[in-house]
């Protein structure tokens, strides 16, 4: 058969997976790192373009100083996979047999660790995402088991840092995905009312994070739909359960659309008849806070000066917000579209620059209610620019 190889399905140009593999080993190099092993399925796609549900097996791209392609390894019925939506050589694509599939006797990072040894690596020093979701304590033990004369360090912030400035096309796709939150934002809000129950109405966010626009289709989201109501709303990341809506209910929407699992997310609130005066309070200051905070954000400010432009604009009020404002954002896999690098935060002195995404997230949890507005941005040159085109108000239904 002839080798089927479509990098014209690539979501982006062969030039731009290069440079980000160049921005990756220049960071390696300050670091003193000579081999990098990638489990992130986020940071895997960055590099690669593996695009796959199998993260759910150990699987990997190895990054090696001084040769010119990265090196794809997982599951052998998935290297087909690798082969489709990567724009690597079949020789950097291995597949291991599945006697390596959630065994007790022989493990993923055995075989990761024979190809670090075929290609002249068992002794160099080699970093790790020791901190990611799919990389286990069980895969730290094999490798340093299976590698006992390298040097593994930790390298969890390697990859995450070089994502956090977005291209031209990755700013396409996070606008796309944003036409798609629009879309998925206003189908909840249309379908809470009295005696719905919150399933159903999860069934048509679900729906419509799928079915995107007229003009493309959406991903799956990094994150399931969080809608909690009624007492539920006092706590964050609880999602629907079987009950009805009830009239005096406040309904928390946390939701978002995605392409090329490129993520963009939103959250608003909906009453569902009169609101009290706490809630309107709560809403009046939590939109003002980040109508003022939104003014301010622009290039060479700090994370930190960021949250404290929040705390300033909310003082005197009765609104109370502990845990960060906002957090960087973009390209990611279940369970987060979070990037795990710039956090809205005292003591975040990161340094904003253009083309960096955040999420403003002044989250409200109360003892029994919250509130949520949120707006997903940009940095640019002058200031910033918001992705979503939706009303920033306590929705009243």
């Amino acid at each position: 058969m002839p080798d089927f190889r479509p990098p014209q399905h690539l979501p982006f140009e062969l030039a731009e997976y290069q440079q980000r593999l160049k921005n990756t080993k220049e960071a390696m190099g300050r670091s003193g790192v000579e081999a990098l092993l990638i489990t992130d399925p986020g940071n895997m796609n960055y590099l690669t373009g593996y695009d796959g549900w199998s993260f759910y097996v150990h699987q990997g791209v190895l990054i090696l100083i001084d040769q010119e392609e990265p090196i794809w390894f997982g599951r052998a019925q998935d290297s087909n996979g690798a082969v489709l939506t990567t724009w690597l050589d079949k020789e950097n694509i291995y597949g291991y047999r599945d006697n390596y599939v959630q065994s007790k006797l022989s493990h993923p990072m055995e075989f990761a660790a024979d190809i670090l040894n075929e290609r002249g690596y068992a002794k160099r020093r080699l970093a790790v995402e020791m901190d990611s979701y799919y990389f286990t304590g069980r895969c730290l033990d094999m490798l340093r088991r299976s590698l006992p004369h390298a040097t593994i360090i930790d390298g969890d912030d390697i990859v995450r840092w070089v994502r956090c400035i977005k291209s031209a096309k990755e700013l396409d796709y996070l606008r796309m995905a944003a036409r798609i939150t629009e879309q998925v934002m206003q189908k909840a809000i249309d379908g809470i009312g009295i005696g719905v129950r919150e399933g159903d109405v999860a069934g048509e966010v679900y729906k419509a994070q799928i079915c995107g626009t007229a003009d493309f289709t959406g991903d799956y989201p990094a994150i399931a739909p969080i809608m909690p109501s009624g007492i539920r709303t006092s706590t964050a990341h609880l999602s629907w359960t079987d009950r009805r809506y009830e009239h005096g209910d406040i309904v928390l929407l946390e939701l978002g659309g995605a392409k090329h699992h490129y993520n963009m997310p939103l959250a608003r609130t909906v009453m569902i008849g009169e609101p009290p005066k706490e809630l309107q309070d709560v809403a009046e200051v939590a939109i003002d806070g980040l109508n003022r905070v939104l003014e301010f954000i622009r290039p060479g400010v700090t994370a930190e000066e960021v949250e404290a432009k929040w705390r300033e604009s909310i003082s005197g009020s009765r609104v109370v917000k502990e845990s960060r404002v906002g957090y960087a954002f973009g390209l990611n896999y279940p369970p987060d579209w979070g990037e795990h690098t710039i956090s809205l935060r005292p003591g975040d002195k990161t340094v904003l620059k253009p083309n960096m995404t955040i999420h403003f997230m002044p989250g409200i949890w109360l003892d029994t209610f919250g509130f949520e507005c949120t707006e997903p941005i940009v940095l640019t040159e002058q200031g910033c620019e918001t992705f979503i085109d939706f009303p920033r108000k306590l929705f009243i239904k």
